[in-house]
């Protein structure tokens, strides 16, 4: 089968059959071992990424192709399943387990047979599990969520790392009142969000203080089953907390309602805002942009209600269905986990790192990185929550941001009454997936 591009011009993809759809892998002579990561090409999380996939080459004599793609990751998947093309490795996010296992793209992976499978954290591998209870990825990456503040804006308006929820509230209000970059404007806001509906991000922004407040999405009813719990008051009052910043107090930077975090990023850098709720990969990008001494990392507060917690996510190693490659697929995963493959994914403190937290228990984090404000996210993940192994997620995350998105963008909107239609829809959509 001859190789194909996909819409422009990216790397062509090896062309394998899925499991039970015909083709029985590449009938071309070029058998190259093809790795698809979710990263923007030519950025420096692709070339971390053809590190990573140089090593395994070296070691293993496989000779392999990465191709990093960003925008319409998951629409490019789905068009090369349909030619029956998918690759042999995907490095994806937790969160899309469920939408591919339910597919038919994903192998499952034999835990016990793993060579470095039992160095894995135990919390890592939950987030390669099914909603089957079976698993279906290698643990790669982990992170969790803290504030990365504007510490020389903090000091210029005088205020103390905030301890609660009310006194993040403030300090957003003094980085939008109280001019902190000192050029005599009013064009600072406190907080940046990635808070548009592409991908979901409003509801994974919220997600963090959402779990902060002993809040949740879905609440555990049994095995592989699962009540929408939304409407909860912890989740209503961590949504009208936010609701609050984009509308009383304005203290959300102009344009967040239709951001993601391509966005987000650049709005940080530019000044325009001085508190964001991220994961630990921006760190070294925006150390090396705005400056090591401006920066500080500080945990997300515990809300009035419960805590603390934040969106535990990260990435995992997904050996793709219908690979004519199944044992190079063992011994990337195998490479991936290792202490090895994790300290080249790390990167050091240097931008591109594609494992954000090791989820291998034998690397020595602090060893690795000297900039001691990743500890924060380290400490972060031991509280961190995990969108649960229904079979689908996607959906899920997407009716929720779009209900978030829209009392953020819409300041008469009721939450509590906007929290109890998407109760009734995420009630619908587990039935839809038989998980209610």
């Amino acid at each position: 089968m001859s190789r194909r591009l996909l819409g422009v011009a990216v790397a062509a993809t090896l062309a394998v059959g899925l499991t039970g759809c015909g083709s029985g892998g590449s009938s071309g002579s070029d058998n190259t071992f093809e790795i698809w990561i979710r990263q923007a090409p030519d950025s420096d999380s692709a070339k971390t990424a053809k590190k990573l996939a140089d090593a395994f080459t070296k070691a293993s004599g496989v000779q392999t192709k990465v191709v990093a793609l960003f925008d319409d990751f998951e629409t490019k998947l789905n068009q090369q399943a349909a030619q029956k093309q998918l690759p042999d490795i995907v490095i994806n996010d937790t969160a899309q387990l469920g939408n591919m296992q339910s597919q038919g793209w994903l192998q499952q992976v034999d835990k016990a047979a793993l060579a470095g499978g039992d160095q894995l954290s135990e919390t890592a591998w939950k987030a390669a599990t099914g909603s089957d209870g079976k698993y279906y990825a290698a643990p790669f990456s982990a992170q969790s969520f803290a504030l990365i503040v504007r510490k020389d804006w903090r000091e210029k308006v005088k205020m103390e790392p905030p301890a609660t929820w009310a006194d993040l509230a403030e300090l957003a209000t003094a980085f939008t009142e109280r001019d902190p970059d000192g050029n005599g404007q009013k064009d600072t806001a406190g907080f940046v969000a990635p808070a548009g509906t592409k991908r979901g991000y409003a509801s994974w922004y919220a997600s963090s203080l959402i779990y902060a407040n002993g809040g949740d999405f879905l609440t555990a009813a049994g095995a592989g089953k699962y009540t929408a719990t939304v409407n909860d008051p912890k989740t209503v009052g961590a949504v009208q907390y936010l609701q609050d910043q984009f509308c009383r107090t304005k203290t959300v930077n102009p344009g967040a309602v239709s951001n993601d975090t391509t966005v987000t990023h650049e709005v940080f850098e530019k000044g325009q805002g001085g508190i964001y709720l991220v994961g630990p990969y921006v760190l070294a990008r925006f150390v090396k942009s705005i400056g090591t001494d401006k920066l500080e990392v500080l945990p997300v507060p515990k809300g009035p209600s419960g805590g603390p917690g934040t969106l535990g996510e990260g990435e995992n190693v997904y050996l793709m269905a219908g690979s004519p490659n199944q044992d190079a697929q063992k011994k990337f995963a195998e490479f991936a986990v290792s202490p090895e493959g994790q300290r080249i994914g790390m990167n050091k403190d240097a931008n591109g790192a594609i494992v954000r937290l090791p989820v291998n228990t034998t690397v020595d984090l602090a060893a690795e990185r000297q900039d001691p404000r990743w500890k924060v996210f380290q400490e972060s993940y031991a509280n961190a929550v995990y969108a649960p192994p229904v079979p689908n997620w996607a959906p899920i995350r997407q009716t929720s941001a779009d209900a978030i998105n829209a009392v953020w963008a819409d300041c008469s909107a009721d939450v509590k009454a906007a929290m109890d239609q998407l109760n009734t829809k995420l009630t619908q959509e587990l039935q839809s997936q038989k998980a209610s």
